[in-house]
């Protein structure tokens, strides 16, 4: 069973639409997942947590996006991929495969 993890904070526009979406990969994958919605609540937790700003997506404990997961400038702030607030949709399915092993 894969593990995703979809960090935000309170009032974040692009939380919904992202969850949305990984909910969305999953069922179109066919993949046994357990997603949970992670609210941060400050820079402390953001650091703790991985948090590279909100929304933040994590396979197994890994970050959707294989370019920053070696980096360490966690933020408390919204997140960007790209010019959207939210991933795009091949980069979460890549990441799910990835994290599954298909």
């Amino acid at each position: 069973m894969v593990k995703i993890d979809v960090l935000y904070f309170e009032g974040c526009p692009n939380h919904e639409p992202t969850t949305a979406l990984v909910r969305d990969v999953v069922q179109s994958l066919g993949l046994d997942a357990t997603i949970r919605e992670v609210e941060v609540r400050d820079a402390d937790e953001a650091k703790r947590l991985r948090f590279f700003g909100s929304p933040t997506i994590q396979v197994n404990g890994q970050d959707v996006d294989p370019n920053v997961r070696a980096r360490f400038d966690y933020s408390f702030s919204c997140r960007m991929y790209g010019g959207s607030g939210s991933p795009p949709r091949a980069l979460v399915e890549r990441a799910l495969r990835e994290g599954t092993g298909r």
